[in-house]
């Protein structure tokens, strides 16, 4: 697994304390855990973007003033503008203790179904895992090179030592399906008018049933069917 080293500094709460931080390229953390008391910290913006725009899950080692965890970043706020990082949560690990969080899925090969002219539907990028640290892997492995059209790859198919999901096991994770039809033919369309009970242009109908279109009966009514 991955592991990046922050360091962070100590800082007051409080909006006015926030965005005097980013105006200096820094933004306001807290750290948290189930045996962690929460702590207000600030870290370098730059420091937290290595963990959000990739598709591997890092454990980070956060330091300040002597003190140093291991933990991962739990949730992160962005500017709805400029998407800048405005806020971010660090979850703190207990070694042995099983924590729940999301792990991205890197997919392997292309579909033998694929090169058939099938298309490859992702259904999920990410999973949610339980398990403890020392297990968290970076990245979930789907070899999905073998997949026919038709095919699908479910959870309950994927097998990570340690690690247990917690979507039910038959959801489908990705699948290869047939591909698109062909435009039907003008021909095609009026046979399949004509099947659903369309009269076809030119087409006598028969004896009897002879259409009074335009025929009106006794006093301008319309004729009986």
């Amino acid at each position: 697994m991955n592991i990046v080293e922050i360091s962070a500094t100590t800082r007051d709460t409080g909006k006015g304390a926030a965005r005097s931080l980013r105006r200096n390229d820094k933004i306001p953390v807290v750290l948290y855990g189930p045996n962690q008391e929460p702590r207000s910290l600030a870290i370098e913006e730059a420091d937290v973007l290595p963990l959000v725009f990739t598709n591997e899950t890092s454990l980070v080692r956060l330091a300040s003033n002597g003190d140093q965890w291991e933990c991962i970043l739990k949730d992160i706020d962005f500017h709805p503008v400029t998407d800048r990082p405005l806020h971010a949560d660090f979850l703190a690990l207990t070694e042995g203790e099983e924590l729940m969080l999301s792990v991205p899925l890197r997919f392997q090969g292309t579909p033998i179904g694929q090169t058939e002219g099938g298309y490859t539907q992702f259904l999920f990028n990410e999973l949610e895992i339980r398990c403890v640290p020392k297990d968290i892997p970076s990245a979930i492995e789907v070899d999905i090179s073998e997949l026919e059209i038709g095919d699908a790859i479910h959870i309950e198919d994927i097998n990570v030592e340690g690690v247990t999901f917690t979507d039910a096991p038959e959801r489908t994770v990705v699948t290869v399906v047939p591909p698109r039809e062909l435009e039907v033919e003008e021909d095609e369309v009026s046979t399949l008018l004509d099947e659903e009970g369309e009269p076809i242009e030119g087409e006598e109908l028969p004896e009897g049933e002879e259409a009074a279109e335009g025929e009106e009966g006794a006093e301008g009514e319309p004729p009986q069917a």
